[in-house]
């Protein structure tokens, strides 16, 4: 029974053979740049000696997430962190959606086309030349939002933005969104293109609006998807940013509100060469990160939508 079985395993594997070649690459990709590397989570745990290598390194258990956890700038991070990823997902994750709804509302086909193809630019830019959009747009010699402003009688002289802590998390979230609604908005329309037309000519007929028609139809007819996101979002909780923050929070003035976990790694970690801390301290990230996307993944289950 056990010899008919394999034999029948390897006559299928045979028979598609052309669909796994088309799988294999990607698996090897994977592999090689995600599986391998994790070897090096071995450095969190030692005092890792550059000329030794991590076979020669002195282990030294968790002496690296204890220095992180006592670090004078460890509530600071963690704080940053937190408000950052918690505004980014109030404000940057509904607002795809919301302008797919939008969208979907628009009769003349020729221009929607032209707004979905405006809006889906930004995401194939460059964070290095959207922060040179953002410190032209911002700048207090001849930038457009002072000189806005100044014509308006709203300020006296120009404001330097970007010294300004205060402005800095706004500034941040709303150059998110400018630069990811478009491209984000691509799954929920192709998902609320797959409704059926019918139910919309049935609630048409029972004298529903468009408000309605969009809060019983719509939305729950692609709420798997927003589900969906909406776990993979709460499991990158922790992941407030690097380029966007570190290219833009170029002023030292801005560290105490700039300053995330990805930030501070590259700042205190790599740069100063002290790569254990800086492994530490990512591995604690990612650890993080596990727990609250299966958090999430058992409260979606409630709903009856989950990852696995």
């Amino acid at each position: 029974m056990k010899m008919a079985e394999k034999s029948r395993v390897r006559h299928k594997f045979r028979d598609q053979l052309d669909l796994q070649s088309m799988v294999w690459p990607g698996i090897i990709f994977v592999l090689i740049f995600s599986y391998i590397p994790m070897y090096g989570v071995v450095m969190a745990f030692q005092q890792y000696d550059i000329f030794g290598g991590m076979m020669k390194s002195p282990w030294v258990g968790l002496m690296n997430f204890k220095m992180f956890f006592e670090a004078p700038e460890f509530w600071n991070v963690m704080r940053n962190t937190i408000v950052i990823s918690l505004l980014k997902l109030l404000i940057t994750f509904p607002a795809p959606i919301l302008f797919a709804l939008m969208l979907n509302e628009i009769g003349n086909m020729a221009f929607k086309r032209f707004i979905q193809t405006v809006s889906y630019l930004p995401y194939f830019l460059s964070w290095v030349i959207v922060s040179g959009f953002v410190f032209s747009l911002l700048s207090v010699d001849n930038g457009t939002l002072n000189y806005l402003l100044e014509r308006l009688d709203l300020i006296v002289e120009p404001v330097n933005f970007l010294a300004i802590p205060k402005y800095f998390w706004s500034i941040l979230v709303s150059v998110n969104v400018w630069k990811e609604i478009g491209f984000g908005s691509i799954v929920y329309l192709a998902a609320i293109a797959g409704v059926d037309p019918a139910l919309y000519e049935a609630a048409s007929i029972d004298g529903a609006s468009r408000f309605k028609q969009i809060y019983l139809i719509t939305l729950p007819s692609i709420a798997s998807i927003i589900i969906i996101f909406m776990i993979l979002a709460i499991g990158n909780l922790l992941s407030a940013g690097f380029e966007d923050i570190l290219l833009l929070a170029t002023n030292p003035v801005l560290r105490p509100y700039s300053d995330v976990i990805d930030t501070y790694v590259y700042r205190v970690g790599i740069l100063n060469a002290r790569f254990s801390y800086a492994t530490a301290v990512g591995l604690f990230k990612a650890v993080i990160s596990v727990i609250l996307l299966v958090t999430a993944n058992k409260i979606a289950r409630r709903a009856d939508v989950s990852l696995w």
